[in-house]
C-alpha cells in the first residue's frame, strides 16, 4: 500500500500568494508577519511570495480565484478578521469566504489556506495573530507550503 504525506519543504521554484484583507489591520499585519516568517524559516525566499491586499474578508476570494488563475501559484494563503457584531453580517461574511475560498481550491486544484479569524471578539484575535493562541497566519504559510508539496507527490 503506498502512502503519500505532505511536508513543509517547498517544491523547488513555486510561487505563494498571501491575500490579506486590510480591515481589522492591527490584526492581519501580524498575520502577515507570521506567514512570512513561515515562509522564510522554511526555505521559501522572499522574492517567492507576493502579497496581494484586498479591502476585506468578503473579497478574499475573487483575489484568490484571480491571482491562482492568472500567475501560477503552487498554494495561496488568505488571511483576514471577521469580528462578531450585533447583525448577522458576522455570519454572512466570515460564511461565505470561507465557502468561497474552499470553491476557488476544488476548482482549480491549488491549494488555498484558510487564516481567516473568524472571532467572536477583538482579544480572541489577538491571542491567534501573535498571542497566547499562536500565529494563525504562520500556520496557513505551513499548511500551503504542505500541500504543495503533497500536491507534487500525488500529480
Amino acid at each position: 500500500m503506498s502512502h503519500y504525506e505532505g511536508d513543509v519543504r517547498s517544491p523547488p521554484d513555486a510561487r505563494y500568494a498571501i491575500l490579506a484583507s486590510r480591515w481589522n489591520p492591527r490584526i492581519t499585519d501580524a498575520l502577515v508577519a507570521g506567514a512570512r516568517k513561515a515562509f522564510a524559516d522554511n526555505g521559501v525566499p522572499a522574492g517567492a511570495v507576493d502579497l496581494v491586499r484586498v479591502p476585506g474578508a468578503w473579497e478574499l476570494p475573487l483575489a484568490a480565484a484571480r491571482a491562482v488563475a492568472g500567475r501560477g501559484y503552487a498554494a495561496v494563503v488568505a488571511l483576514g478578521c471577521v469580528v462578531r457584531g450585533d447583525t448577522r453580517h458576522f455570519e454572512q461574511v466570515a460564511d461565505e469566504c470561507a465557502r468561497g475560498l474552499m470553491r476557488v481550491a476544488l476548482d482549480t486544484g491549488v491549494p488555498v489556506a484558510n487564516g481567516v479569524l473568524a472571532v467572536d471578539a477583538y482579544a480572541d484575535a489577538e491571542a491567534r495573530a501573535g498571542g497566547s493562541h499562536g500565529n494563525k497566519g504562520e500556520e496557513a504559510a505551513l499548511v500551503a507550503i504542505e500541500m504543495a508539496n503533497l500536491i507534487g507527490k500525488l500529480a
